[in-house]
């Protein structure tokens, strides 16, 4: 059974094509994509503002994404089209573009504002309020950009989801 629960009279709204794990917790004013996928043991949690997961996107694996803050930032989270969250991330970020990865176990704090086809480096801590341009390539803690993306990376970008994409499918012809 998928815990997919209504919070405060809003329900998570779903693309028929994109894929939840049934171990997977998803709450609230929470809007996700067609073919985008949620894996094992992450948390989706719109109860103090919403989320919007945009097409083709893939949170792996343990994230957590929360919006808002209850005294200072009530804003959305929203996050683009084709982009991959990275396995243990947390996001509570305001913005994350199309086309970006966010690396394993990164940490986005609130407010924060990333560009398209952007990577986040494994373990970056993106602090409050942070905007990032497109293009960039941010590493470390606190995250600094260290240069823009390489048309090798960007390669990447645009190949990520769409393997979680197909990856997915597999998923949910099978009943998982």
């Amino acid at each position: 059974m998928r815990m997919i629960r209504s919070f405060n009279g809003k329900t998570p709204q779903i693309a028929k094509s994109a894929w939840v794990s049934e171990a997977a917790y998803v709450e609230g004013d929470v809007e996700i994509g067609e073919n985008s996928s949620i894996w094992p043991n992450t948390v989706l949690r719109g109860d103090i503002a919403g989320i919007k997961i945009g097409s083709n996107t893939a949170v792996e694996d343990g994230c957590v994404i929360h919006a808002g803050s209850p005294n200072q930032f009530p804003g959305n989270s929203i996050i683009g089209d084709n982009c991959l969250i990275g396995h243990g991330a947390v996001v509570n970020g305001h913005k994350i573009g199309n086309n970006t990865l966010i690396g394993m176990n990164a940490t986005i704090l609130h407010d924060v504002e990333i560009g398209d086809y952007c990577i986040i480096g494994a373990g970056c801590l993106l602090t409050q309020g942070m905007k990032i341009p497109d293009r960039s390539f941010v590493a470390g803690v606190p995250g600094i950009i260290q240069g823009q993306t390489t048309e090798k990376q960007t390669a990447w970008t645009l190949l990520g989801p769409a393997v979680y994409a197909d990856l997915a499918k597999k998923h949910k012809e099978q009943g998982l």
